[in-house]
């Protein structure tokens, strides 16, 4: 609350100030935000992108592809009550080609290339764009519009008044490259790209005697109409707009052949003196052509262009390779563009799973290890796909004692689902869908609620590639593996909370899951929310602050649930003090918080001892 000035006492009452509150209040973080890291239909490559929706992913990355296990991942993530995503699109270094088509001009001078139209991304989905060019602007001799169609012809994106002059505050180059999605340009030449479709010469202030037969032809379609007839069409036109009008009328009144709209959805644009007329399809070789001596006088075929220009030879990147995927720190590519991304809690490389080499996947988890110690956060480890039993996946795990850290849980074994592009059964990774169990299981419970259990249903899943028993279970589980099972009544469940340093041979302090991602939570909040330090005069009053912001907290966590202990002391401590910060710190700007807490462990045994009583019961 901000202060405002004392008030003079004048006159015998009671006077009320507002005081600043010193106390600073240490927010609670996000916990569930899911990265995603491989190979997608589309997106830009190596920039994370953060979705909240399975329909965002389709309109930003392509949605799904039988080449792309991270859009079925995503799927299943949101499926299972994921909320947010962060998308990095990572190809093989060197592969993908952007699709593109080159516009040119003969507006005033010999004919040249212009203006080169890009895919915003590499791919095969740029083959589907289409842009158009028209001259109906406020000033038809200078400018221009651009517009982006799809393969179905629907309208995406459309920028007016650009203008081909650098100096102009509507200079295409600039315009379109900050405003689209779709493309880029570059302009390679100087004038104006040619409009789509046929374009006139400019009529005179008199329109000529327009009482006469034309020919059309669109593709491979010729029809013969009278421009003006003074029967039917009443009085001529009197002005280019009028006139415009009117052969757009007769050219959809015209016959189509069959299973075409290129005449009954001709458009006629007046601009200027000049008519556009584009034919109403988006196929390239419907080019309107106007024949014979009359269309000749009136200047019908200035400039002929097809309706739309296709964009061609995009090409899609090969999937990405370990060290595509691990990337570069200094370029931002791989993972290591997410070190950019505030609030990343869990990470998700499902492409993993499919490699044939142990090593291969390996490699990749320990570089993305190292990049979750430093970002703080937990890394789902899917069980190799030749993985398909239980002995199979005893002897693999061996692969995997390299990189037995905290801040991962490896998970098996694989999903059955229905391919939705497909309608057949097949099976998956099982990342995606039990990064959405977690995500489901903070937003109901908490953090510090382990991610399994009967609660932990993992949603659209028909079966496991694995059905594990009892006494299966228990030969994996001491050694950090989580499995995944199925139940009567409950369905296929997550069945685990262990980190890969969570085997009974190690005896590490960060065995479970929800403890170590309980720590990094609190870490990271009181990291976040203790900034406001730095600078501060180090003395008891900011220690007392400290304390104060930093017990809020935990007290809050507390009260929630996800500490043990009946009482605060119990829970939690803070200590900030002359014990923890010495003259020797203070004198080197250096305040030292020291904070325990007792995180709820999971029950993974739930031991129940039955006695048999003997002997008559007294009524």
């Amino acid at each position: 609350m901000s202060a405002v000035s004392a008030a003079k006492p004048t006159y015998p009452g009671v006077y009320v100030e507002e005081l600043p509150s010193s106390t600073r209040t240490i927010s609670t973080l996000t916990t569930s935000v899911t990265a995603f890291v491989g190979h997608t239909r589309r997106g830009p490559l190596n920039e994370p992108v953060r979705v909240t929706s399975f329909t965002e992913f389709e309109r930003r990355f392509g949605g799904l592809s039988a080449q792309s296990a991270v859009g079925y991942a995503v799927h299943q993530f949101f499926g299972n009550g994921g909320t947010v995503a962060v998308i990095v699109r990572v190809a093989k270094a060197g592969s993908g080609q952007a699709a593109c088509t080159t516009l040119e001009s003969t507006e005033g001078h010999s004919e040249c290339d212009v203006l080169k139209v890009h895919a915003k991304e590499p791919g095969v989905w740029g083959n589907g764009l289409r842009v158009a060019v028209d001259y109906d602007t406020p000033c038809p001799d200078e400018t221009f519009n651009l517009r982006v169609h799809d393969a179905k012809g629907e309208a995406r994106e459309s920028f007016t008044g650009l203008s081909a002059d650098p100096s102009n505050g509507r200079y295409v180059q600039t315009v379109v490259n900050a405003g689209s999605r779709l493309i880029r340009v570059e302009v390679v030449g100087e004038g104006r790209p040619d409009p789509s479709g046929t374009v006139s010469k400019p009529f005179g202030h008199e329109l000529p005697d327009l009482a006469v037969d034309l020919t059309v032809k669109i593709g491979d379609v010729e029809r013969e109409f009278t421009l003006h007839d003074p029967d039917c069409d009443g009085e001529a036109p009197s002005s280019v707009a009028e006139l415009a009008l009117l052969l757009e009328r007769k050219l959809r009144a015209l016959p189509d052949a069959p299973g075409k709209h290129a005449f009954a959805g001709a458009e006629v644009t007046a601009f200027g003196r000049r008519v556009q007329v584009i034919a109403g399809s988006t196929d390239p070789e419907d080019v309107v052509r106007f024949l014979g001596e009359c269309a000749n006088d009136l200047g019908l075929e200035a400039s002929v262009n097809p309706p739309v220009f296709p964009l061609e030879g995009g090409e899609d990147g090969e999937a990405p390779g370990p060290r595509d995927l691990i990337g570069s720190e200094a370029d931002k590519s791989g993972i290591q563009a997410l070190r950019g991304v505030a609030d990343v809690n869990l990470l998700v490389l499902p492409e993993l799973a499919a490699y044939e080499k142990a090593e291969d996947a390996v490699t990749v988890v320990s570089a993305a290890q190292r990049l979750c110690q430093e970002r703080r956060i937990f890394l789902l480890v899917d069980a190799p796909s030749t993985w398909v039993s239980v002995d199979t996946a005893r002897a693999g795990l061996a692969a995997f004692d390299a990189v037995r850290g905290n801040h991962a849980g490896l998970y098996f074994p694989h999903l059955q689902l229905t391919d939705p592009l497909t309608g057949r059964l097949r099976s998956f990774p099982p990342s995606g869908a039990v990064a959405g169990v977690i995500a489901r299981t903070d937003s109901e419970r908490g953090v510090w609620k382990a991610p399994a259990g009967t609660e932990a249903r993992l949603a659209g899943v028909h079966s496991l590639t694995v059905n594990l028993t009892d006494r299966e279970t228990g030969l994996l589980n001491p050694l950090g593996v989580n499995v995944l099972r199925t139940f009567p009544v409950t369905g296929p469940v997550v069945w685990g909370a262990r980190t890969l340093e969570g085997s009974d041979a190690l005896d590490s302090e960060w065995k479970y899951v929800p403890v170590r991602r309980l720590a990094l939570h609190v870490e990271e909040s009181l990291q976040r929310g203790l900034q406001w330090v730095v600078f501060e005069p180090n003395d008891e009053n900011l220690w007392q602050q400290i304390r104060l912001s930093a017990s809020s907290y935990l007290h809050t966590l507390f009260r929630q649930g996800a500490f043990k202990g009946g009482t605060p002391r119990e829970a939690y401590f803070v200590k900030c003090d002359r014990d923890t910060t010495t003259d020797e710190d203070i004198e080197n700007g250096i305040v030292n918080v020291l904070v325990g807490i007792a995180p709820v462990r999971p029950a993974e045994f739930v031991i129940v001892k039955i006695q048999q009583m003997s002997g008559q019961f007294a009524l």
